[in-house]
């Protein structure tokens, strides 16, 4: 066993540092602009969400709590993630590095199951309208993501605590990682990966066949009277809000894919591997605001407005910034 872990801790020991001075300073120069524009970037989103009451609908509570979830990982998980894959080597203390697991597998599984309900919400609004304008408010919603944080939180305490991560993670100088035993590597692919991504897959299907029957319905409706109009732009604003949120899906899938089917097939050891796919579902958190930014003029509105500090103006929260 002794010998088994003197060749572990040789694989992992910290190699020389290879390149030059100016580009070690250049990748550092790029990984704190990572982290400005996740921060930043989601840090925008909430203050937009909860300051302007015009944008305090159901749909924007679930964007809302990926951008919480989004700005965490800015701020908790890739700083260290990028100085750990720039130095390549765990720079850090054990007990941060406990912190460090728990943060980045709690905040991984948050984002997806916030995607997750955002394809719920979708496709109730499009498939139902009407029972969704009745049953679906703010103050339910909040409900539903406080209870969906509390519930991973106490997941993801079970999982670290099961198998023994809140002990010394630091096996040896510069490595820190997390093994999960059979029993729960499935039980956590299970239920952080395949339930979640199969109700985002499905019901995005479903989504976009009904947002493809409402532009067939939309060319067909009489849109002479003003009931007509009404309602053409009802089912136009929603196929919007389905498309700009599909792409968000899409692009979340696929820096999410890379990981998982790494951790599958790959070979777990080649730490070097496994943090760079590891690092692209962290920069999905970076992304985000940029396809906010790109798609939703309410955002830019708002950005405008926070940058101009308009937002400290008196009762500039009932502001039109739709």
């Amino acid at each position: 066993m002794e010998v088994n872990q003197t060749d572990q801790c040789l694989r992992f020991s910290c190699p020389e540092r290879s390149v030059s001075t100016a580009v070690y300073v250049f990748l550092y120069v790029c990984a704190a602009a990572v982290v400005l524009l996740t921060v930043c970037g989601n840090l925008l989103i909430i203050i937009s969400i909860c300051h302007f009451k015009q944008l305090h609908t159901p749909t924007n509570m679930l964007i809302l709590s990926l951008a919480v979830s989004d700005f965490l990982v800015g701020v908790l998980v890739v700083p260290t993630a990028l100085i750990w894959m720039i130095e390549s080597c765990w720079v850090f203390s054990a007990v941060y590095c406990s912190c460090y697991i728990y943060s980045s597998y709690l905040l991984t599984t948050t984002s997806i199951f916030n995607v997750a309900l955002i394809a719920v919400d979708r496709y109730f609004a499009l498939s139902n309208p009407f029972l969704y304008t009745k049953a679906v408010s703010v103050n339910t919603t909040c409900i539903i993501v406080l209870s969906n944080w509390f519930t991973l939180i106490v997941y993801n305490v079970a999982l670290q605590y099961f198998n023994g991560h809140f002990a010394s993670l630091v096996i040896c100088p510069g490595y820190c990682f997390s093994w999960l035993d059979e029993v729960w590597s499935l039980v956590d692919l299970l239920y952080t990966f395949v339930f979640p991504l199969a109700v985002i897959i499905i019901l995005y299907v479903l989504v976009f066949i009904i947002a493809r029957k409402h532009a067939t319905a939309i060319r067909e409706l009489n849109i002479h009277t003003r009931t007509s109009k009404n309602i053409t732009h009802s089912m136009k604003s929603e196929r919007k809000a389905a498309k700009v949120l599909g792409i968000l899906v899409s692009v979340f899938l696929a820096c999410l894919f890379p990981y998982f089917i790494y951790t599958l097939i790959g070979n777990a050891t080649e730490i070097k591997d496994f943090q760079k796919v590891l690092i692209l579902v962290y920069l999905n958190s970076a992304i985000n605001p940029v396809i906010y930014a790109l798609f939703y003029p309410w955002f830019r509105r708002c950005v405008k407005l926070t940058l101009t500090l308009q937002i400290f103006n008196t009762d500039s929260s009932l502001m039109n910034v739709l």
